[in-house]
């Protein structure tokens, strides 16, 4: 027998060995599409993205079902009841995170988002009091918020009705807000280093978002080998991790422990006190990934969902001119709109939880996982099994909406139009693993859309062709196709 002979032979056996592996785990999960050998369910495009094909396949196996990322397994969650049941029901089974080599990559396991799950209740903790402490949620932070909408009024304005791409603009405003909290400093919009700063953050998380990521996080070691739009994001996330640590240094310099000045300055200070701890959770490392998620975090999510809702609002003007008309008779001309307001405000205040039920999110990038066998639902699902409950699943579940596919703001109306939750509502996710930024975002949200509307009726620059918004959407976000608007100044404001 050749050696050629024995080469082919080998590998066949080794793939005959890992086909019965991947028969036996599919045996004991969820049913699901069938996997191709060693690629799993990618490249199959009836299967991923989920945020295409969740429905129909929801349809064929029911509301939980099993993809597979190469010879992972992920076990997907749709609909309300399931996705309720075991965010909320199972917070702790369901509350793990899996290792995501690019995320491992860029953090090497540091700060907040760390897999040690001792180490990210701690930073957590720590960071979500600290930013309490400097006001979020308070009264302080939503001036905060007020004073950078004025900026971004002052900017649009300067376009005199011009088109503009307003993407890079309110990712700007937005990332101010955070910045003034953690390096306690806002940017000029023509600060051209910052703004590189952002394009980099930005390429990064439509990267991380994307299917050449997913196929990233499935073979890592061997696309570290292979050339690819992963190289330029990850050496740009080096770029921005010197930067935060240039500031880092600076603060060293001029801290003041008696009057600290901002996140940094407390991670500071905390560190040294935790110096002496044989689980130092507070090192250099920790800081500079910490602030690179809070500034990722806070800038692209938000941000875009700003652009996105003037994208609808642009598609719906009736709708538009509805919200600016209780704003003009709420808020009026003189004076800024405040958090206040909201509660005076149902329209408005339904309108952005509608907008945000309608935007639909990728979200295999970014799984949780089991941290111990759990029986759910029928099924024994293995403890470190990668979990994707699809929230877009919750928000279009026709059970709990009367017209989930339909932009439709009287989902959050009453029958006397006064503002109503939906505990369907999961903008932020739920359970152990939600949002810790929903508290910043709600004012953000509410803020930047009723100042922005007070002083301008936003229509779209382009006419686009007629595909859905979703799909438009997308493009955009990935800088497929200019998203262009027309601000139209409406009437002097104070």
């Amino acid at each position: 027998m050749d050696a050629g002979t024995v080469v082919t032979l080998f590998f066949l056996s080794i793939l005959c060995l890992l086909l019965c592996q991947n028969n036996r785990k599919r045996s004991q999960l969820p049913p699901g599409p069938t996997p191709w050998p060693i690629l799993g369910n990618l490249w199959q495009k009836d299967v991923l993205p989920l945020y295409n094909s969740h429905e129909k396949l929801r349809e064929k196996y029911g509301p939980m079902f099993t993809v597979w990322l190469g010879l992972k397994p992920a076990v997907v969650l749709c609909g309300y009841e399931v996705v309720k049941d075991a965010l909320l029901g199972h917070s702790e089974e369901f509350g793990g995170r899996p290792e995501i080599p690019l995320q491992v990559h860029v953090s090497k396991d540091y700060g907040f988002i760390s897999t040690n799950d001792k180490k990210w209740r701690e930073l957590r903790r720590f960071t979500l009091s600290t930013l309490r402490d400097f006001g979020m949620g308070k009264n302080t932070m939503s001036q905060r918020v007020q004073q950078e909408a004025q900026h971004l009024v002052q900017l649009l304005a300067s376009f005199k009705g011009e088109a503009f791409e307003p993407m890079i603009n309110f990712r700007h405003a937005v990332a101010n807000v955070i910045c003034s909290v953690v390096f306690g400093s806002r940017y000029s919009y023509n600060d051209t280093a910052f703004l590189e700063l952002l394009d980099m953050i930005g390429n990064y998380v439509s990267f991380f978002l994307s299917p050449i990521a997913m196929v990233y996080n499935t073979f890592p070691s061997i696309m570290q080998h292979l050339p690819g739009p992963h190289h330029k994001a990850l050496a740009e996330c080096e770029k921005l991790k010197d930067y935060i640590q240039e500031r880092v240094e600076h603060h060293k310099q001029t801290l003041d422990p008696s009057s600290p000045r901002d996140y940094i300055d407390c991670f500071l200070i905390k560190a040294k006190k935790e110096k002496s701890s044989l689980e130092n959770m507070y090192s250099n490392e920790d800081l500079v990934m910490s602030v690179f998620s809070l500034f990722g975090a806070g800038t692209t999510t938000t941000g875009n969902a700003l652009v996105f809702f003037l994208l609808v609002l642009s598609k719906f003007p009736h709708i538009q001119a509805k919200v600016q008309k209780e704003i003009d008779a709420v808020v009026g001309t003189d004076r800024a709109p405040s958090t206040e307001d909201k509660l005076k405000m149902p329209y408005t205040n339904a309108v952005i939880h509608e907008l945000q039920r309608f935007q639909k999110s990728r979200i295999e990038n970014f799984p949780r996982m089991t941290t111990q066998d759990v029986k759910f639902r029928g099924h024994i699902i293995p403890k470190d099994t990668a979990v994707i409950p699809v929230l877009s699943s919750v928000h279009m579940d026709p059970v709990q909406w009367e017209n989930p596919q339909k932009f439709d703001p009287g989902h959050f109306l009453d029958e006397k139009g006064q503002f109503r939750k939906r505990e369907a509502f999961m903008a932020f996710s739920a359970g152990k693993r939600m949002c810790p930024g929903e508290a910043l975002a709600r004012i953000e949200l509410f803020l930047f859309l009723t100042t922005l509307l007070q002083n301008f009726t936003f229509e779209l620059a382009i006419e686009y062709e007629e595909i859905d918004i979703f799909t438009l959407w997308l493009e955009i976000e990935r800088r497929a196709t200019l998203g262009k608007f027309l601000a139209i100044q409406r009437q002097a404001c104070y």
